[in-house]
């Protein structure tokens, strides 16, 4: 079970501290944080009152947990897409043959319920204390199960994870026909069931685990909900005051698919069908009208800023696919909320936001146009916003205690001047030491209560492998797995 909150006022001290101030962070140096009872009730220098422990976390930084909107639920796979493209051929689409013959689970419904156990772990590992989980549909008969969110939800009160949880649903699925095209199949009241699912499970788990769960919809892509799963999506989300996910203009191919179906832009398209307002929060946003050679004649962002919905930024994932956001500045400076999702293996926040600063950088040939700070503010103060929670990703009397320490006396970290600098120049999910979350200490020293990592290695690698040997079947053409995934140099064995 998850680590108790500790009785009595916690002081907890380092180098440095990042408080919170006017609306902004700001950095204490020698910084105190003290907290009781999960909240935060002091953040500053010299506190008079009487506490229970005292712990010093020396050269190191105390800041507020990551907020991740886009965590990584599942095993990762990433590795087999890395250089093995295009997609379409090497079964990261479905082909005609297989949707005909009637897709189906590749995992059992024990490793789903184990992969949201390992997954959560890792999330903690690197600092995040909130996190809205995502697992890909490639591997799915269809949507994802109410029983394997219940156990997602287990996995969160017992290593006392913060999460918004809710199964994806959706409408269709694309397919590659027999002559290498791209189609789309839609089954239409599949999607409204899964949808009516979800909304049940909202209603059943929001809050439990002693608030610790909270609840989403998640329909998973743009171009495979209808119009008509969309606007009911919104009006749950609405009736039940949850917040929703939808991956939005995360490919060319997806921007223009969205255009040709519907005759709008994806942005135009969300507003028309009421989908539009504080509530959605939209991975990636990559390819918007006038972005990344997107000539459609459409006031995209405005439209998604006025609306007031956020942007979850996953610079990781798409640079390691070949696209970055173009710009990070302009979405900024045009008033977008922006918060931040790992969507990948490792989930390493500080990573995320090393290559968000870069990649930023080169879509603006300017060094000046993004700092180190608008990265960490997405991380937490933009994913607080994009949740309505002004309770999370801040450090100060009031908040929720979510914290997040990061060790900087290891040598390979280099020399700070600016804590935050330092860590967005060299800094590692490795460097996170200590996490409380809700005023409960779930990491100290880089150590989980009750996790054998080793033991969750093995065990992702065995389920990773019987999956991976299943991807002949569900690949264009059915060719063998050494074609599909060829080494990256020839491979010799060893002789027996």
């Amino acid at each position: 079970m998850a680590a108790q909150r500790p009785r009595g006022r916690i002081l907890m001290t380092a180098d440095w501290v990042v408080g919170h101030e006017n609306g902004a962070h700001v950095l204490l140096s020698r910084g105190e944080v003290v907290f009781e009872d999960g909240a935060i009730v002091f953040v500053g220098h010299d506190f008079e009152g009487e506490v229970a422990q005292r712990i010093d976390c020396g050269r190191a930084l105390i800041g507020p947990g990551f907020v991740d909107l886009d965590a990584l639920g599942d095993l990762d796979t990433t590795v087999l897409g890395l250089d093995n493209q295009p997609a379409w051929k090497k079964g990261r689409v479905w082909p005609e043959s297989y949707m005909q013959a009637g897709p189906r689970e590749m995992y059992t419904p024990e490793d789903l319920r184990w992969q949201k156990h390992y997954a959560f772990t890792r999330l903690i590992r690197n600092g995040i204390t909130t996190a809205l989980p995502i697992a890909s549909l490639f591997y799915r008969e269809w949507g994802e199960t109410w029983d394997e969110f219940a156990g997602a939800a287990e996995a969160a009160a017992a290593l006392g994870l913060r999460v918004y949880l809710g199964p994806a649903y959706r409408s269709g699925n694309t397919y590659v026909a027999s002559g290498g095209e791209i189609g789309f199949h839609f089954d239409e009241a599949r999607g409204l069931a899964g949808l009516e699912e979800a909304a049940r499970f909202c209603e059943e788990f929001e809050g439990t685990a002693g608030g610790l769960v909270r609840t989403m919809l998640a329909p998973d892509r743009i171009e495979t909900c209808t119009s008509a799963l969309l606007s009911r999506t919104a009006q749950h989300a609405r009736a039940l005051g949850v917040p929703v996910r939808l991956h939005c203009c995360q490919s060319a191919f997806e921007y223009e698919s969205v255009v040709r179906m519907h005759g709008k832009s994806p942005a135009q398209w969300l507003h028309d069908v009421g989908f539009l307002s504080v509530r959605p929060i939209l991975p990636h946003l990559t390819y918007i009208s006038g972005v990344n050679g997107i000539t459609h004649d459409a006031p995209d962002l405005d439209i998604l800023v006025g609306s007031g919905a956020a942007l979850a930024h996953c610079p990781l994932v798409m640079a390691r696919g070949g696209t970055a956001l173009q710009s990070l500045a302009r979405y900024r400076d045009a008033g977008l909320t922006i918060g931040m999702g790992t969507d990948t293996h490792p989930p390493d926040m500080i990573l995320n936001m090393q290559v968000g600063l870069m990649t930023a950088r080169l879509a603006e040939g300017d060094p000046q146009a993004v700092r180190a700070g608008d990265l960490y503010d997405a991380a937490t103060l933009g994913g607080a916003r994009a949740l309505g929670r002004d309770d999370l990703g801040r450090l100060a009397a009031g908040a929720r205690a979510d914290i997040t320490v990061i060790g900087l006396d290891d040598p390979a970290i280099g020399q700070v001047i600016d804590p935050i600098q330092t860590v967005l120049l060299n800094g590692s999910g490795r460097d996170v030491r200590t996490v409380v979350i809700d005023g409960r200490i779930v990491m100290r020293d880089g150590v989980i209560p009750g996790v054998d990592h080793e033991a969750l290695r093995t065990g992702a690698q065995t389920r990773f492998d019987a999956m991976v040997a299943q991807y002949p079947d569900r690949t264009h053409g059915h060719p063998p797995l050494e074609e599909i995934f060829p080494p990256t140099y020839p491979l010799k064995e060893a002789r027996r």
